[in-house]
């Protein structure tokens, strides 16, 4: 709903007031996202150690990067907006020319709320998974959610901007970072997933004896069921590598024209070489 252009509800005089309004909202939610981090990371060294302590710390770091890159954007796009409006305004204010481009000046808006609130969604994932209350796919999702705001946001910026300009340029550049930077947080997200995954498989410290005891008789079950299943895969495997010889003799004799050779005879047929004669 708040995505929604607001251009009919809004007069023209107030329109380029509001892209400011949203861009310093845009920021000031990034630097409470990174605020927030920080405190994330002190409660998770006091409360957590060993893996879960590393994956946490792993995840968080990668996360306040990523907002790194994302206020580098926002700034850089900042700075590319004011550039656009100088040279295409004229003589008309600031306000008559966003009032002017107003479906360019709505998307502008759009994107920059998008990028906020993707924002202001991973730290709330995050601050769940580090309290172990949230699930790791909801990292990946904002993550992917953030680099597609950022495109948009490059997108309307690009539009109204001279190819040559270099605040477009290093626009760019931040976008590129930004996904480099989401694809990190993907990637320590997934990696610390299976950490946590197989620590928790292996961790029997927390069980009582009867507990241990029953989850002993499964894991023998399994065990047997297992080598079973094992010992009949080997059997099949004798089977057909005996058909397959089989199969492999009857073509080579019918290629060559010649019956089969002759089976070697058994041992029981065999007989003792005679004895030599003394002179």
């Amino acid at each position: 709903q708040d995505l929604r252009p607001k251009s009919l509800d809004i007069k023209q005089e107030e329109l380029g007031d509001m892209v400011e309004k949203e861009m310093a909202s845009t920021s000031k939610a990034i630097e409470d996202a990174v605020r927030r981090i920080e405190e994330m990371m002190s409660q998770a060294r006091s409360e957590s150690s060993g893996v879960k302590l590393e994956v946490n710390e792993r995840i968080l770091n990668s996360c306040t990067d990523l907002m790194k890159a994302i206020r580098l954007l926002v700034l850089t796009s900042t700075n590319l907006q004011k550039e656009i409006v100088e040279s295409g305004r004229g003589a008309a204010t600031t306000q008559e020319f966003y009032a002017k481009n107003s479906r360019w000046t709505e998307g502008l808006i759009s994107a920059s709320k998008a990028v906020g609130w993707g924002a202001t969604q991973l730290v709330e994932s995050a601050d769940r998974v580090v309290l172990h209350m949230g699930k790791y796919e909801e990292l990946i999702v904002c993550s992917h959610e953030i680099a597609a705001s950022t495109a948009q946001l490059v997108a309307a910026s690009k539009v109204k901007a001279e190819k040559s300009s270099r605040n477009l340029l290093r626009l760019q550049e931040c976008s590129r970072n930004v996904n480099e930077m989401a694809a990190n947080v993907v990637a320590s997200t997934k990696s610390g997933q299976e950490q946590i995954e197989e620590k928790d498989t292996m961790d029997f410290s927390g069980m009582s004896l009867i507990k241990l005891k029953k989850e002993e008789m499964e894991t023998q079950v399994k065990v047997l069921e297992l080598e079973k299943r094992l010992e009949g895969e080997r059997v099949r495997l004798g089977e057909l590598r005996k058909q397959h010889y089989a199969l492999a003799g009857s073509y080579d004799a019918a290629e060559d024209g010649e019956a089969k050779p002759a089976p070697a005879p058994r041992r029981g047929i065999l007989k003792k070489p005679p004895l030599a004669q003394k002179p």
